[in-house]
């Protein structure tokens, strides 16, 4: 976690391409934050044929709200799903 537990809020992360269940619980100050700490933290392969990036589901626990964020793998730059 790179932020103070202040700051920090719930989110339940997975990659698109794999079922929720294998979600990570994870505390960051951001939707984007938790996006990649996701993916710094578990060793998740982009889907074949999609080397450079990969589609995460991230839902805030405390409000329900969820976004889906395409992550670059080698810049870990997010940009919202299409």
């Amino acid at each position: 976690m790179t932020n103070t537990a202040e700051n920090a809020r719930g989110f339940r992360v997975h990659a698109r391409h794999i079922d929720g269940h294998h979600a990570r619980l994870l505390h960051e100050a951001s939707f984007e934050a938790a996006a990649v700490a996701y993916l710094e933290h578990l060793d998740v392969q982009a889907p074949a044929g999609d080397a450079q990036d990969i589609s995460v589901i991230v839902h805030e626990v405390g409000t329900g709200h969820e976004r889906c964020f395409k992550v670059d793998l080698g810049s870990g730059a997010t940009t919202p799903c299409a």
